[in-house]
């Protein structure tokens, strides 16, 4: 294998959240009467800082958001994680078959990196690995996360590749100056084969291009 660590993001890359993610979103935006379309809010949310989210879907209602917009909506989402979530498909078995060390670097809050790992059953894959954009206080596209999760592992950024299926992530690893490996899917195939990075669309494919 041609590198020495892999670092994942989590939503969309190792457990198939996003949709649970934006549809709450969508439906808490729309009872504060701003109705943005799904496949919008995929295209537009995918990646970015809630904070991002919410200051759009306040701008778009034409009024502040209520101050337990953001606890209203961890526990409906985390929730729904708890009953519905699944590990992308594929993505044991390719862990499984990683012999170098990984990590995951993702936008969400520690407690629900750890707990939507632990749902799917990755958590032991990460030996504790696990590294939060609300750690360092940057989010993706800010490349800081993935090069103070590189540091953090002991490797330097050409040692590196990163996972993603986000464009902020993409934006993300490649200002950070990481090889980066892009997961798509039929909402993000479009702009992420603009960003002319190495694409897959299932985890069999991610091996191949590991190696």
């Amino acid at each position: 294998m041609k590198y020495k660590c892999i670092i994942f993001d989590c939503d969309g890359v190792l457990v198939d959240s996003e949709a649970i993610s934006i549809g709450t979103l969508v439906d808490m935006a729309a009872s504060h009467g701003a109705i943005i379309d799904e496949n919008f809010a995929h295209q537009h949310f995918l990646g970015k800082s809630l904070e991002f989210c919410f200051d759009y879907i306040a701008d778009l209602a034409n009024k502040q958001l209520p101050d337990d917009f953001e606890e209203d909506f961890r526990a409906r989402t985390f929730e729904a994680f708890q009953k519905e979530l699944q590990p992308i498909k594929g993505i044991h078995e390719l862990l499984a078959n990683i012999k170098v060390p990984i990590a995951v670097a993702s936008n969400g809050p520690a407690d629900k990196i750890k707990l939507n790992l632990t749902t799917t059953k990755l958590i032991d894959k990460f030996n504790g690995n696990i590294f939060s954009a609300y750690d360092i206080n940057s989010w993706k596209p800010n490349p800081e996360l993935y090069l103070h999760a590189a540091k953090t592992m002991g490797f330097e950024v050409e040692d590196c590749v990163i996972i993603e299926d986000s464009p902020a992530g993409v934006q993300a690893a490649l200002a950070g100056g990481f090889d980066v490996f892009g997961f798509t899917n039929h909402v993000n195939f479009d702009v992420l084969q603009q960003m002319n990075i190495p694409l897959f669309d299932d985890m069999a494919q991610l091996h191949l291009l590991l190696q």
